[in-house]
């Protein structure tokens, strides 16, 4: 499933650029523009739900933060669980952590350890998972996500952003397949 050319500009047009953030040099793409503009959002939601209804998914994971807007909205239309991949520190319960490198230093994602079923388990089957995010730029985080669902015992079968900076090659760090509605060079 793709989208039309006149979809793919509605979602393009909704996104804002912000010069020089958050620091001198990096063009911030800003989603708020597409959350509040409901035609692009639900351009984008109804692309998204026509794609993956036929994957018969057990959950959507979504990165903090703006994966658990795209995600929780997509979990719904599709009637699946829905599962945040939270910062260190964010989640009540018995967790399963994965750094990722950043240009200085480190971060860390985490789940919960039965987020997606005791082991990873469906109905004695490893739980199918999408992993969604707003963007994908070197793909630092995304790669610890999948590697979270792997760790539980689940499966990643596919990650899913909204936009991708082709450039910065992030999709290749990643060993789940990898669908980006949206290229930016």
């Amino acid at each position: 499933m793709t989208l039309s050319p006149q979809e793919k500009a509605i979602i393009l047009e909704s996104i804002r650029d912000i010069p020089d953030f958050p620091k001198p040099g990096i063009v911030f793409k800003d989603i708020t523009t597409l959350l509040n503009k409901p035609v692009a959002f639900r351009t984008l939601m109804e692309h998204l739900e026509a794609r993956y209804r036929s994957y018969d998914l057990d959950f959507v994971a979504g990165i903090d933060a703006r994966g658990f807007i795209f995600g929780a909205a997509l979990a719904d239309r599709l009637g699946v669980g829905f599962v945040p991949v939270r910062k260190k520190g964010k989640l009540p319960y018995t967790t399963v952590s994965e750094k990722y490198s950043l240009e200085y230093g480190f971060d860390e994602v985490e789940i919960h350890i039965d987020a997606f079923g005791e082991n990873g388990q469906c109905n004695g089957t490893p739980a199918k998972v999408l992993l969604i995010d707003d963007l994908i730029a070197t793909g630092g985080t995304a790669k610890a996500a999948v590697n979270l669902i792997d760790k539980v015992g689940a499966e990643c079968v596919e990650a899913c952003f909204v936009m991708e900076l082709d450039f910065l090659k992030g999709r290749e760090t990643i060993s789940a397949p990898v669908y980006s509605v949206l290229q930016i060079d």
